[in-house]
């Protein structure tokens, strides 16, 4: 086992290596499942301890966790499960990662496995053995209000973060839950709101990642809790059963999102619904004894929904054992990692006059703005974590300028007098402006669509803390003092930098030729000020690259009524839309400048049996040691269907020393060049010639080009 176990995570992350066949495992799945009762099958079937995970909410006391199943006499182990994308979900002292948007932004798949290693340790520790850090829905608009929570807008990166994330987590024994399935994209109406969409898209927009984290070995999936073209996605038979079982094999257990995510016994039973989450309030025994007295379900169905649930079970426990103490909860060598991730993550939008990065002879620097002192890590719904302390961006400043005698001054946003006397003395400004918990984030509420004429968005303060009941974002610019504290400041100082701090994308049409300098670092976790300082001050050059696309008019996204309680989603959204309709954004998606310069030469394009490999030469040609990030995409044939003009289907993020070259390998699947036939409901190939781009963005004007005909 020890050695299946080393093969299994030592695989590529576009390698197909979903769980694997184990006899021990399996047949100790068949021994179980013969041997239990309606009761202890039932068991199986749902959580336990939705009173425990309330009062610990509500009061802040710490209480056994909610497990689901588990059977001593049958050697079965319960699911205990831990949230969350950015860390342990309400455990004190645990590491508070950057948000998953910004960890996108990073491109990093290396650096997303080790933060995905460090919060199995986490969770093992604080006594559990299930993750629901996965969290991979795709960004359609910028206003979602759960958007800090995925990587991004495009498919093929969003998939690729998510594989090296489960793969981090399940390094060490943990399970690892994919979610929410599927087209989770709203909060104001996700809870029964419809999304509705043509069976291509579907599958080539909105599947595509989960099936490459699911086909890379991800023990689990929960369900989303909006419905699908009308039906609940608890309930969805096409999704549970057609599309994740019979289309992709799967092999591991479904769960429901929690609370609210099923309604019915037997539609969720013949869908393929495994587990509820967080207690059976539909899946009692007595209900589904019921169904089977009166023949509306059969035993054998309900043997197949515990089956996998055993198996998946007995298989993780036959790993080799992984122990942390709680030692490791909040440790130097995670807040190390946190930190760095942050600073991998920031990119830098604007860098006029190289105004960036700061001098230390610098003598008086001004940080203003809504969030300047702010202690923050973003939404505090399920995604939550309290670590032992936050660095602000004034006290990262603060404590980074000390050594050489800089001052830093401040003032409340809402003082402009002072605003413009502090930035008229100053060398050079930071804004820190941009959204808060109370602006965006997981709608926490009575589990119904919102009303638009009564949106409920107030905050209830607890013995834990203030809960946000979170929302959709109404608009996507900075609020009004922000924009007003901006332009006094730029009025009075040339060297103004604005520091956006948000889950996504901010429009910045209000002040953009104003500031010769923008960084946006996001939700960047506990360190993020020690971060922001850092990159201030050039320690370490920009890395990151949008993960979704910013543009000049809100207008020119999808549209976005979160309060509708039907909507359609198209087959573009992001840049496959804005070069579909010839539209120029603001930035890009994959952009982001550095404090050095890159060249590209030497593209190299090569058809093998099952991939196409691409080879090109980046050197960089400046004076600072920094990190690009290498996009491949590809033009299809447009003779079969209609098709965006490009898609991602490659990167990698290399550093290199100043004046140095090295020849990167980028490995493009053939796989991925297809498209949904839905008249034959299955995927054929792209015929014809194929163009690959490559370069630092999706609008790099200087892209090398090749093409391969198949």
């Amino acid at each position: 086992m020890k050695a299946l176990f080393v093969i299994l995570w030592c695989c590529t992350l576009t390698a197909a290596a979903q769980l694997p066949f184990d006899s021990l495992s399996h047949a100790k799945t068949e021994y179980a499942l013969s041997k239990m009762t309606l009761k202890d099958k039932v068991y199986e079937m749902h959580g336990h301890g939705i009173a425990r995970f309330g009062i610990s909410m509500v009061f802040g006391i710490k209480l056994k966790q909610i497990v689901a199943g588990g059977n001593k006499r049958w050697g079965i182990t319960g699911t205990i499960f831990n949230d969350g994308p950015r860390g342990l979900f309400h455990y004190k002292g645990a590491t508070a990662f950057p948000v998953t948007m910004a960890r996108g932004a990073s491109w990093d798949v290396d650096l997303e496995k080790r933060i995905g290693e460090a919060m199995a340790r986490e969770i093992i520790a604080a006594g559990g053995n299930y993750s629901g850090a996965v969290c991979m829905n795709l960004l359609r608009h910028p206003a979602w209000g759960r958007a800090q929570e995925t990587y991004g807008e495009d498919p093929w990166h969003v998939g690729e973060m998510a594989v090296a994330l489960a793969k981090g987590i399940q390094h060490h024994g943990v399970e690892a839950c994919v979610k929410h399935f599927a087209a989770n994209s709203m909060e104001n109406n996700r809870f029964g709101g419809s999304i509705n969409m043509s069976e291509r898209t579907l599958h080539e927009v909105y599947l595509p990642h989960f099936k490459k984290t699911i086909d890379s070995g991800a023990a689990s999936v929960m369900s989303a809790y909006n419905k699908l073209n009308g039906e609940y996605c608890g309930h969805n038979k096409y999704l549970l059963t057609e599309v994740l079982r019979k289309q992709w094999g799967f092999k591991g257990y479904v769960t429901s999102d929690w609370s609210y995510g099923l309604f019915d016994a037997q539609k969720g039973i013949e869908a393929g619904m495994n587990v509820e989450m967080p207690t059976g309030k539909v899946y009692k025994y007595k209900t589904i004894r019921q169904l089977l007295h009166t023949g509306k379900i059969t035993m054998q169905q309900v043997d197949d929904l515990v089956k996998p649930i055993l198996y998946t079970k007995f298989y993780f426990k036959s790993l080799p054992k992984q122990t942390f103490n709680t030692s490791v909860i909040g440790c130097a060598e995670h807040i190390a990692l946190a930190q760095e991730a942050a600073e991998k993550s920031a990119v830098l939008l604007k860098n006029e006059n190289q105004v960036l990065p700061l001098s230390k002879n610098i003598k008086r620097i001004a940080i203003i703005g809504s969030l300047a002192t702010v202690q923050q890590t973003g939404d505090r719904g399920s995604s939550s974590v309290t670590p032992s302390y936050i660095v602000s961006a004034y006290d990262g400043l603060k404590k980074y300028v000390a050594p050489f005698g800089a001052e830093v001054l401040t003032c409340n946003v809402h003082d402009t007098v002072a605003i413009k006397t502090i930035c008229s003395k100053a060398n050079a400004v930071i804004v820190v402006a941009g959204t808060t918990y109370q602006d965006e984030g997981e709608y926490i509420g009575n589990f119904t669509i919102r009303d638009r004429n009564n949106p409920d968005k107030q905050n209830f303060v607890v013995k834990a803390g203030i809960l946000g009941l979170g929302g959709d974002r109404k608009y996507l610019h900075l609020h009004l003092p922000d924009i007003q504290a901006i332009q006094i400041a730029a009025a009075v100082n040339k060297n103004v930098v604005v520091n956006l701090v948000a889950g996504s994308a901010i429009t910045v049409e209000e002040w953009y030729g104003k500031t010769p300098a923008i960084l946006q670092t996001f939700y960047n976790g506990m360190e993020g000020g020690t971060a922001l300082a850092r990159l201030l001050f050039g320690e370490v050059s920009p890395s990151g690259k949008l993960p979704f696309t910013v543009p000049k008019n809100e207008n020119d996204l999808p549209p976005f009524d979160s309060y509708a309680d039907t909507v359609h989603y198209g087959y573009y959204h992001g840049y496959t839309l804005f070069e579909k309709e010839n539209k120029q954004p603001r930035f890009p998606f994959g952009f982001g400048l550095s404090y050095t310069t890159f060249s590209t030469s030497q593209l190299l394009v090569k058809e093998h049996e099952n991939y196409i490999e691409i080879k090109l030469n980046v050197k960089n040609t400046g004076v600072i040691k920094a990190a690009e990030v290498v996009q491949a995409y590809v033009s299809f044939p447009q003779t079969e269907v209609e098709m965006p003009n490009k898609l991602l289907r490659g990167f990698k993020k290399i550093e290199l020393l100043p004046g140095e070259e090295k020849q990167v390998t980028l490995h493009i699947p053939l796989s991925s060049l297809q498209y949904y036939n839905e008249q034959l409901h299955q995927w054929q190939p792209t015929k014809g010639t194929h163009t690959v781009f490559v370069g630092n963005s999706s609008a790099d004007p200087n892209m090398l080009s090749a093409t391969f005909t198949r």
